[in-house]
């Protein structure tokens, strides 16, 4: 083979996957030599309904960099690809295809919709994971998983009944998050919040008088963001510091349109600088309502369903009524009876649901919950004895944080679609955070004592976003504890977030969403992949920026031209693979000694930034060596001294050293134009493929 004149990548990038593939070493089992020393990656696994995201696309890059590194180290490498089957998001996705058709899962009954949901897995469940293959991801694919898998269903249930055993698992009536589009409950985990313009209601709430015969006039002012739960008011509540409500407590209110009696307490719980200190408590619609409802035997008064209408103990006139028209009439009844003081703007938080972006409910409802105050305990001793360490390390702040305010995890899910909750007859299924909390080790074959979960665990890094420190990364560190006894991992990457040139979040909404596939069709995925990683400078958040993905194409012809005239100074006729030999030779001239010394120090920055995971830094070094070092000064030099027959055998050698040295090098961040190169060179003893081949030192 000879390199042509131009680098293609489309003529290049789906014929060198093949070739890898072909070549078997993306499986462990298949590598050559004698590899001791195991590095296990587990890939996050991406939903079936997902396709490739910036995001995704980021943290690929960053798994295969490290895994593609080790491999070249002469680790054993296993970086286990699979994916989730995102209960609501999946249902959602088939339900919307029935109401195209103008049927609802009911209509289908639950057998049949879960098999339609199976067909539709079949067909679109593994498009991503074919699109992490167009980005040059070095999975080992053999070993793919599914988090509904047979086996893996079986740890599942075998999670579940080691948990209800120890009296961990439970079943109990309490305030969710409810969604009313996907009639299911979710945690606090997986809702997204909104800022949004509203108001906040002053509403006089009579003081019950001493002497039964009075009229009251005296009122307590309560400041509320929804009217329309009071008609469910079992109390009042004011923080105990807080001085201007001393004489009241202990005394009635009476809960206007209701007219009933409720009582003034003080809790802890109070935020004294929220309206005017004194808040309303539904205990059956509000979180915090109901842990203070708890500590002052408050009953639980019900008054929205779970379609968000009004039900319950409320007036006929409300029943059947949206909360928004309910809140609506509240208000006119109060201002004719003269209660509302004031009304502010107020701009407040939302929740919503994480996928179908509904606003969320807090209704009661019979749920299962897995009690956290012990497994909670062990996450955080896991990070603060350095066992697990994150990087960047002020992640761990929010790690902690959520830790120190948990509450017992919601587990059952009102949908169809996931792992049936064992002892239960309704039609309740477990939270899909549930199932992939335990997959660094349920993917090894766990609970069978497999040779692959004896040789591959713990795994040794997570690479993941922020956005689910809590949701996943946590759960899966007490889980491993739980079950393997040992942490899941060592490190915690966390990349930055991808967002748009002008700094927004990508949003489909806004459409600036930037899709990798597209980049790939038009600059190829070297190109896409330097690009993308040349902007991780362990900020938070990182900018698109088009123009770094165009550089990473001009950096592939510049490293494709660079190997052209490397090769046509070397001639045709082959030679052995130069080795670090030639750093000793005698007859080296200024100028080799000073690009092999260069060479050298990028060696060494390059291992120590991985190391550290600083992925840009490392890619920065990279390119300004290759382009500065060897392109602009080494090569030009080498013009004059290959015309010297005194000098002409040594140049050719440290061209070819200094080439072939930097492919090894660039191999992890670009590995097709890197693959495509080697497997042209002339020499005689190099590998099936450069991704065996010895990482420098």
């Amino acid at each position: 083979m000879e390199l042509s004149k131009a680098y293609d990548p489309k003529k290049v990038e789906d014929r060198i996957y093949k070739l890898w593939l072909k070549s078997g070493f993306f499986n462990p089992d298949n590598l050559p030599g004698k590899r001791k020393k195991t590095y296990t990656i587990v890939l996050p696994p991406p939903n079936i309904t997902g396709s490739l995201h910036m995001g995704h696309a980021l943290n690929a890059v960053v798994q295969d960099i490290l895994i593609r590194q080790k491999r070249m180290q002469g680790y054993s490498t296993l970086w286990l690809p699979g994916t989730d089957h995102a209960g609501i998001a999946t249902q959602n996705v088939v339900e919307k295809e029935l109401k195209k058709e103008g049927k609802t899962r009911f209509d289908l009954g639950k057998e049949k919709l879960i098999k339609r949901i199976w067909k539709w897995k079949e067909k679109y469940g593994d498009i991503i994971l074919n699109q992490f293959k167009r980005l040059g991801s070095s999975c080992d694919w053999s070993r793919t998983r599914f988090t509904m898998d047979k086996n893996y269903s079986q740890a599942i249930k075998t999670t579940f009944s080691h948990y209800y055993k120890k009296g961990w698992i439970y079943k109990g009536k309490r305030v969710v998050n409810w969604c009313q589009r996907c009639q299911t409950s979710l945690s606090d985990l997986e809702l997204d919040y909104k800022e949004e313009k509203g108001k906040l209601w002053y509403i006089k709430y009579p003081l019950k008088p001493k002497t039964r015969n009075l009229k009251p006039k005296i009122y307590i002012v309560v400041a509320t963001t929804r009217p329309e739960t009071m008609l469910g008011d079992t109390a009042i509540a004011v923080n105990p510091k807080d001085k201007r409500y001393k004489k009241l407590v202990g005394q009635k209110a009476i809960l206007p349109i209701i007219n009933r009696e409720i009582p003034i307490v003080k809790d802890f719980l109070v935020d004294p600088k929220f309206g005017t200190g004194a808040v309303k408590v539904t205990p059956a619609h509000d979180s915090t309502d109901h842990q203070i409802s708890l500590a002052h035997n408050l009953e639980m008064n019900q008054v929205i369903d779970e379609n968000a209408k009004m039900m319950g103990n409320v007036p006929e006139r409300f029943l059947g009524l949206s909360a928004l028209e309910a809140r609506e009439l509240i208000i006119k009844e109060l201002k004719k009876q003269g209660l509302v003081k004031k009304i502010k703007p107020y701009v407040h938080r939302v929740p919503y649901c994480y996928r179908c972006k509904t606003k969320i409910e807090n209704i009661p409802s019979e749920q299962w919950f897995l009690k956290m105050e012990k497994l909670a305990k062990t996450a955080k001793a896991q990070v603060k004895k350095g066992k697990i360490k994150f990087y960047p390390k002020r992640f761990e702040k929010i790690y902690f944080d959520w830790l120190e305010n948990i509450r017992d995890w919601c587990i059952s899910r009102q949908i169809w679609w996931g792992h049936k909750i064992p002892l239960s007859g309704q039609n309740d299924v477990l939270d899909t955070w549930f199932s992939s909390a335990l997959w660094p080790f349920a993917t090894l074959g766990w609970p069978q004592k497999t040779k692959d979960l004896k040789r591959f665990y713990p795994t040794d890094v997570l690479s993941t976003a922020r956005g689910i420190i809590n949701l996943w990364v946590l759960r899966m560190i007490f889980s491993g504890m739980e079950f393997m006894k040992k942490p899941p991992f060592t490190k915690v990457y966390i990349h930055p977030t991808v967002l748009a040139e002008d700094g927004r979040k990508m949003s489909k909404s806004i459409g600036n969403v930037i899709n990798p596939i597209t980049l790939i069709d038009r600059y190829g995925a070297d190109a896409t992949r330097f690009g993308i990683i040349w902007g991780v400078t362990g900020g938070q958040d990182m900018r698109f920026v088009k123009d770094n993905i165009v550089m990473g194409k001009k950096f592939c012809n510049k490293i494709w031209n660079a190997a052209r005239f490397v090769l046509i100074q070397n001639g045709k006729s082959k030679i052995q693979m130069p080795n670090a030999k030639i750093l000793n030779s005698k007859s080296l001239t200024s100028a080799d000694k000073k690009i092999l010394k260069a060479l050298s120090r990028t060696i060494k920055a390059v291992n120590k930034d991985l190391d550290n995971f600083e992925f840009g830094k490392a890619a920065h070094i990279l390119y300004d060596f290759f382009w500065h070092d060897f392109c602009d000064k080494y090569i030009e030099k080498s013009k004059s001294q290959i015309s010297n027959i005194k000098y002409k055998k040594e140049t050719q050698k440290v061209l070819l050293y200094v080439l072939v040295t930097s492919l090894r090098l660039l191999h992890p961040f670009i590995p097709f134009v890197t693959e495509e190169i080697y497997q042209t060179l002339p020499i005689k003893n190099k590998q099936r493929s450069l991704m065996i081949e010895e990482w420098p030192k």
